[in-house]
């Protein structure tokens, strides 16, 4: 078998998904100085960057600043983006099997987890990735309907993703036409009758997931009070001895701060309120045909296991609401032909490479990175350091010629299949005449960008170039 890496028979790579987890792994195979390597990186949009782009709250503009730093991966020789191309739907992972030596899944996790609760289904309760994706513009959740005509929205989570919910809910007019937003989005935001944002974590203060930051603005709102019952900030035995401890770290102590600070305000008497509640839970959700009232539990901190958990006490409130966004964690979705575990909600894998089974080895030339392979945690960053372990397995296995070998190789024959197929796929430089685009439209009214909303808009900015 001829040595693969080599100037004569290059590493051809597929990473599926255009998300950060993506970026990082393109850039630490392209990188090496002595290996020869091609990467072909695949989305199913035709926009890259995955949650940055269509995650990341709008109001947040320096977080996005990270996309300067996937440009240069784009423009390392070697690399290709083929955006409008979904894996299992347009071409399949056998397909990729015959053209490329290793296959990187960097897909992250694409929907929430559930409550469980009764009445979860209603009309007017939504999953916190439904809401995020329409207020950022993401062709998925462009028909989304939310019913903001309500006095009262209750976000379930203490995650940033919740502080990012309840934050967008209560930014004026003047502050979101100053982001890329979507125009559908701030028109209804703007004609909200939502009065009081209550946010439920069904742990207590010092087990809340939000990082400083996003705790802090929730104290800076323009037009929007932040409320903390002093009792809110009351800390079990168990709790107050982590605190003091060496476990305990600095945005754990920062957070309880903030919140004991937020409990000593006198509100402003501005037109909203955001009220953050601990040891809270949803029971059950209450409606005629859509969101009337939620049914919240009041829990206390046990220990279990060396951790401390969330049990339910028996006692009862009964709140009025028109709307609740779930925010309590995401999960994978399985992708065809691709070992996943069910449990877990991620592909199986150790250490990023794909495993065929619980109880059996790695199947060759199958890797993993980011959310999909680890769960949803961390930041932005902390997929570089992931996608470096998985990539210095791919390496290894590069070293040991213990890869895919492919039928047909060639950098050209992708293109043939998708213009076989009739696939139309968007290239980098497709993506940045979109990026010009939209940072156009943007121009005129003083913001960052207007972003297209349907996939059929961003091709149309292109052209009518078809692959091949």
């Amino acid at each position: 078998m001829t040595q693969i890496g080599t100037s004569e028979s290059p590493l051809r790579v597929a990473i599926v998904g255009a998300g950060p987890s993506g970026f990082y792994a393109a850039e630490h195979i392209l990188k090496g100085e002595d290996l020869h390597a091609q990467v072909d990186l695949f989305d199913r949009l035709p926009t890259p960057f995955g949650l940055v782009r269509g995650g990341v709250a709008p109001d947040h503009p320096k977080i996005k600043s990270v996309i300067r730093v996937y440009e240069k991966t784009a423009a390392r020789e070697g690399f290709r983006f083929f955006g409008n191309v979904k894996i299992g739907h347009d071409i399949e992972v056998e397909d990729l099997e015959r053209h490329y030596h290793a296959i990187v899944f960097t897909v992250g996790c694409e929907t929430d987890r559930q409550l469980g609760v009764p009445g979860e289904d209603l009309p007017g309760s939504h999953a916190a990735t439904a809401f995020v994706g329409w207020y950022n513009a993401h062709p998925d959740y462009a028909n989304e309907d939310f019913d903001l005509s309500c006095e009262r929205a209750v976000v379930i989570g203490n995650g940033n993703v919740a502080m990012d919910v309840a934050r967008m809910l209560a930014l004026t007019d003047h502050e979101l036409r100053e982001t890329d937003t979507a125009d559908h989005a701030i028109e209804m935001l703007d004609a909200k009758k939502i009065r009081e944002i209550v946010v439920l974590g069904r742990r207590g203060p010092v087990q809340a997931a939000f990082t400083n930051p996003e705790i802090k603005e929730l104290g800076e709102m323009e037009d929007a009070d932040v409320i903390v019952d002093p009792a809110e900030v009351e800390l079990d035995a168990a709790s107050a001895a982590f605190l003091e401890s060496d476990e305990a770290d600095k945005t754990t102590r920062v957070n309880v701060e903030t919140l004991r600070e937020f409990s000593q305000r006198t509100p402003e008497g501005k037109r909203q309120r955001i009220v953050l509640r601990f040891l809270a839970s949803p029971v059950e959700i209450k409606g005629d045909g859509k969101v009337e009232k939620i049914v919240i539990g009041r829990n206390q901190l046990v220990e279990e296991g060396g951790a401390l958990r969330a049990k339910d006490t028996g006692e009862r409130e009964e709140l009025e609401c028109g709307l609740v966004l779930r925010s309590v964690g995401y999960t994978g979705i399985p992708i065809e032909g691709v070992p996943f575990d069910e449990k877990r909600g991620l592909i199986l894998n150790e250490g990023g490479r794909v495993l065929d089974s619980h109880d059996s080895g790695h199947k060759v030339g199958h890797y993993t990175a980011g959310w999909i392979k680890r769960g949803p945690s961390g930041v932005i960053g902390t997929n570089k350091k992931d996608a470096l372990e998985t990539v210095t397995h791919l390496l290894t296995d590069v070293e040991s010629q213990a890869l895919l070998d492919p039928a047909n190789p060639a950098p050209t024959a992708v293109e043939d299949l998708l213009a076989e197929r009739g696939i139309r796929y968007i290239s980098f430089e497709d993506w940045q005449a979109i990026d010009q685009a939209e940072i156009g439209r943007g121009e005129p009214h003083g913001r960052p960008r207007v972003k297209f909303v349907r996939v059929e808009e961003m091709l149309d900015t292109v052209g009518q170039r078809i692959s091949g």
